[in-house]
């Protein structure tokens, strides 16, 4: 479909494109190819998804005109540091959406850990360990699944999620649009942004060798570091103040009586919510 392009930086690094109207998925999409022996670096990319998902197998709902996105990649890094992907494609969305409000009153990255806008400006942060946000409210999300290629090789199906045109409703948590704050663009121009940004990002990444580099970027872009959070896990809650994310990814909470502890997953909640008690 010709509504999405490459820009000229991603075309120069040898990225492919598959764009649609409307997909079950674009990362079932994605995982099929691996299976037929894509060797990866290209994308899938739609204006709707009727079968989307997010983490755990929850429901991601798409609307007509929002941008979902997939990149399969079949790298070459060890496979304890694929995970990280999920911080090279947040940093690459942050990175995009950065380029794409430089005109608004949106803002990218929080000015103090309570998360709040300053002078009328909505604020655009990244949310451990997958999620964009606009004021605590849902913009994007991220997902990633692993799968094998018919050689055995490891493959990476990199979802991405961006409300452009309309938010979700009757979600259990608050979601917003870039056109819900007042921001015009469309699927296609967000896309052509990512996938450019993606580019630089994952050249920085280097197969894992400059993760760092790229979880400081990320931390420079976060939501909540110093502020209250509280953490969902198999049914129990950690409370704590959000501290950093270590070299692994992983979130660390500092608890009320100074222990630092380490997150490999969990659900992440910030403001009243994380301050409140059991």
């Amino acid at each position: 479909m010709a509504v999405f392009s490459l820009g000229a930086k991603a075309r120069a690094a040898g990225y492919r494109l598959h764009g649609f109207d409307t997909i079950g998925s674009t990362n079932t999409e994605a995982t099929a190819a691996a299976a037929a022996g894509d060797p990866g670096g290209v994308w899938f990319a739609a204006l709707q998804q009727t079968a989307g998902r997010g983490r755990r197998g929850r429901q991601w709902q798409s609307p007509h005109g929002n941008l979902a996105a997939t990149l399969l990649i079949v790298p070459d890094a060890d496979p304890s540091l694929v995970a990280s992907l999920g911080f090279v494609a947040g940093v690459s969305l942050s990175r995009a959406l950065s380029s794409m409000l430089a005109a608004s009153s949106v803002k990218i990255g929080i000015d103090g850990a309570d998360g709040s806008s300053h002078a009328g400006n909505v604020r655009v942060a990244l949310k451990w360990p997958n999620d964009v946000l606009a004021d605590g409210a849902k913009l994007a999300g991220i997902l990633l699944e692993a799968s094998k290629t018919p050689g055995g090789r490891h493959a990476i199906a990199i979802g991405i999620g961006v409300n452009v045109v309309s938010a979700p409703e009757g979600l259990p948590y608050p979601t917003t649009s870039l056109g819900g704050l007042g921001v015009r663009t469309s699927a296609a121009e967000m896309f052509e942004a990512l996938a450019e940004a993606w580019v630089d990002t994952f050249s920085q990444w280097n197969e894992g060798q400059g993760n760092s580099l790229v979880l400081e970027q990320w931390r420079a872009a976060a939501a909540g570091i110093g502020a209250p959070v509280a953490v969902s896990q198999n049914g129990e809650v950690l409370r704590g103040i959000f501290e950093t994310i270590d070299n692994d990814g992983r979130l660390i909470v500092r608890t009320a009586d100074s222990s630092r502890i380490a997150i490999a997953a969990g659900d992440v909640h910030f403001g009243a919510t994380a301050s409140a008690q059991s």
